[in-house]
C-alpha cells in the first residue's frame, strides 16, 4: 500500500505546525519568549485615559457596593452587620418606633428654643432637652434587654454586641439607617 503524500498523517506534522490549543506536540517556548509575552509597560501610553478608566471603574465598584449594602445583601455588608442575629435585630428595630429616632430633630428644636431671649423659655427648653435625652437612653436600654431576650428565645443565645447594635440602630433616624429598613413599622420578625 502506497502512502498518500498529499495528506499528512497525524504523526507527520512538525511541532511548529501543530495546533496551538493542543498541549502535546507543541514546542515549549524559551524563557526569553515567555518573558517577552508577559512584558507590559509600567506606564500606559495614555496616562490620562488610564487614570480616567481606573477612576470610573472604582466609582462603578463603589456604586455597586453601596447599592448592595443599602439593599441588605449579605455579600456587601460590613462584618458588623453580617449574620442572622444582626438581621433579626435590624428587622426588629425597624419595625419599632423608638424615641431615639427623633432625638436629633427634637434636640434641634429645643436648642433653637433655648436661643429665645426669654429666661423662662430657655430654662424649660433645657429641662425638656435633658428629659427627652434621658427618655431616649432609657428606651435604648429597654430595647437592649428586649432584643437579647428575643434572640435567646429564637437562637438559643445572643451574640456579643447585639444589644449595643440594636441601641445604636434605634438612635438613628429611620431614613439614615444603613442597611435601609427592609420592613414596615409594626411588622415584627417571627
Amino acid at each position: 500500500m502506497a502512502k498518500n503524500l498529499t495528506q499528512p498523517t497525524p504523526g507527520d506534522e512538525s511541532p511548529a505546525e501543530a495546533p496551538k490549543n493542543d498541549k502535546k506536540g507543541t514546542r515549549t517556548p524559551t524563557r526569553a519568549e515567555q518573558e517577552a509575552a508577559r512584558k507590559r509597560p509600567l506606564v500606559p501610553d495614555d496616562r490620562k485615559e488610564a487614570a480616567k478608566k481606573a477612576k470610573s471603574d472604582a466609582a462603578e465598584q463603589r456604586r455597586k457596593y453601596n447599592e448592595g449594602m443599602a439593599a441588605g445583601d449579605e455579600r456587601y455588608l460590613p462584618a458588623r452587620d453580617k449574620g442572622p442575629q444582626k438581621k433579626f435585630v435590624r428587622h426588629y428595630v425597624d419595625a419599632r418606633t423608638s424615641l431615639g429616632e427623633l432625638l436629633l430633630p427634637v434636640m434641634l428644636v429645643l436648642v433653637l428654643a433655648s436661643l429665645i431671649p426669654v429666661v423662662e423659655v430657655q430654662a424649660y427648653a433645657m429641662i425638656a432637652l435633658y428629659v427627652y435625652l434621658l427618655a431616649a437612653i432609657a428606651d435604648a436600654i429597654i430595647l437592649t434587654f428586649t432584643i437579647k431576650r428575643k434572640l435567646r428565645a429564637k437562637f438559643g443565645t445572643a451574640e456579643r454586641g447585639v444589644g449595643w447594635y440594636a441601641a445604636m440602630r434605634g438612635l438613628q433616624m429611620r431614613v439614615l439607617r444603613l442597611p435601609k429598613p427592609q420592613n414596615k413599622r409594626g411588622n415584627y420578625p417571627a
